[in-house]
């Protein structure tokens, strides 16, 4: 009886499991086959895995094979375990040293010819392997430049089977391609210092929506935007990052593993800039949360984890794709659930919102410029419901601008100045929730706000309740803005006009 064995690792969403793979040759007619709960591209991997063995000059058994892949209760999917197939058959064959293969993960796709191709989500693989102890990873060599993040392991790269097999003791007869850098998965020395977000600076006027959204970074608040086309909205958001609080090393590893998921991070890096996603408003709900068959793969709502979810023409999205928003606002992550099990993906992201007055844009002011009808006008904004509206801590309005000097340029607020503040007010809400492992006053609980919130201040929320300005979710929302506030002022905690402020800034808009 001739066993082979390998270690890979799978993943089901960020959650990465080792997988023990095992081959057995036995007496028998040719077949080949992998069991262990495969999705239809592993199993394709019989293929791949026979025309690159043979093509390493690996004679392949005329007997029956079969690849288990354990543990069997778990969905194992993609094409990353072809080369830890390969080792444990070769293994088995007798045409590698087995020993050579102990307490080491291998990982990689292989093309018929036997190179061994890039795969996706390597870091969080590389980050599992770490934390249980195992030091030698082999993965190939299109993704050295990603398996460099990860110290502390021994990382061996390779571009053939027949390298494989030569490493671990065998020999091969195999003919490398030209090397071509793979630009999908390479991580080169521009890739990682992506572009710095634009300048606040260069948004005309809007001063008091530029104070606003510093607000919200400050605080991790969500933001709705309502103003006429052409107002800037699209521009302040799209510079919302550079003025959040950079991300802390656990962050920019939490979101370069999102990106490796994906396969995006070679256009990123590790970057301490938060992320920027604006998905369309003819987003599926897919599109945005996750989806797809099997094991369901992450959405816009993900890939903004840490950073910014920005959702322009915000009425215009489909009623069934905002009202998913709902959960992963008030839990920071989404659930998955399809035949194979359920997935869950961090989303803990910061929602901006912007949306017109009107489906023409012109009904503000006086209107006098707006076509719509008053019920075209009714049906635009109530797409947006009372609960997504009562989970967005700030609504404000973004006017038109009137007059454009350079002098009025010249003196706008810069993201560098307006993110030192932020940071310095974040710094202090971590100081104050150190204990509780809270990060910033958006995720402060109510009972901790109430016990701690001056009467005084708590008295204009509870007048604001009976007035029916405020539900009981807002309430909170208001006394978490008014800490924000009293952070960005330098006070030890919020009073009477903070707390107004606060109030105000939750306005409901009609």
């Amino acid at each position: 009886m001739a066993i082979g064995g390998a270690l890979s690792i799978g993943l089901i969403g960020l959650k990465a499991f080792v997988i023990q793979i095992q081959s057995f040759i036995s007496p028998g007619l040719p077949y080949f086959s992998i069991i262990g709960l495969p999705d239809a591209s592993l199993s394709e991997a019989r293929e791949r895995v026979k025309s690159a063995c043979q093509a390493s000059g690996f004679s392949w058994p005329q007997t029956r094979v079969t690849v288990n892949l354990s543990p069997a209760s778990l969905p194992k999917r993609g094409s990353s375990h072809d080369l830890a197939i390969a080792a444990s058959v070769l293994a088995a064959a007798g045409a590698i040293d087995a020993d050579n293969l102990i307490d080491t993960i291998v990982l990689g796709e292989v093309n018929l010819d036997g190179t061994v191709l890039p795969i996706n989500g390597l870091l969080p693989i590389m980050l599992h392997a770490k934390q249980h102890g195992l030091r030698r990873i082999i993965v190939p060599h299109a993704n050295e430049d990603e398996a460099r993040l990860v110290g502390g392991l021994d990382t061996v790269c390779v571009r053939h089977v027949g390298e494989l097999i030569e490493m671990m003791g065998g020999n091969a007869k195999y003919q490398l391609a030209p090397e071509r850098r793979d630009e999908a998965h390479a991580l080169s020395h521009d890739s990682q210092a992506p572009i710095e977000p634009q300048d606040m600076s260069e948004v005309v006027g809007q001063e008091h929506t530029k104070w606003v959204l510093q607000v919200a970074a400050a605080g991790g608040h969500h933001v709705l935007m309502t103003g006429p086309p052409g107002a800037g909205k699209t521009m302040l958001a799209s510079r919302l990052p550079g003025i959040m609080s950079p991300l802390d090393d656990a962050e920019q590893l939490e979101v370069a593993s999102i990106r490796s998921l994906c396969g995006t991070l070679g256009s990123y890096g590790i970057s301490d800039i938060p992320p920027f996603e604006a998905p369309h408003h003819t987003a599926s709900n897919a599109a945005l949360v996750g989806g797809g068959s099997g094991i369901a793969q992450p959405g816009a709502i993900t890939r903004a984890h840490r950073g910014v979810l920005f959702m322009d023409e915000a009425p215009e999205f489909s009623p069934r794709a905002l009202q998913t928003l709902r959960e992963p606002l008030e839990s920071g992550y989404i659930a998955l659930s399809r035949a194979k099990g359920t997935t869950y993906y961090p989303a803990r992201f910061q929602l901006v919102m912007a949306a017109n007055p009107c489906p023409c844009g012109f009904g503000y002011g006086d209107g006098e410029r707006c076509t719509c009808r008053e019920k075209d006008r009714v049906r635009y904004f109530s797409r947006l419901s009372g609960p997504i509206l009562d989970r967005i801590d700030i609504q404000v309005e973004v006017p038109p601008v009137e007059r454009i000097t350079g002098q009025l340029a010249a003196q706008g607020a810069c993201s560098r100045d307006m993110r030192l503040a932020v940071s310095k007010a974040r710094a202090a809400a971590r100081e104050r929730f150190r204990e509780r492992h809270w990060g910033c006053n958006a995720q402060a609980g109510g009972t901790w706000l109430r016990e701690n919130t001056s009467r005084q201040a708590v008295e204009l929320v509870n007048q604001a309740l009976e007035r029916r300005r405020l539900s009981l979710r807002g309430a909170d929302r208001a006394m978490r803005l008014a800490w924000t506030l009293a952070d960005l002022e330098g006070k030890d905690s919020p009073g009477k006009s903070e707390m107004m402020q606060g109030i105000a800034l939750r306005t409901r808009l009609s």
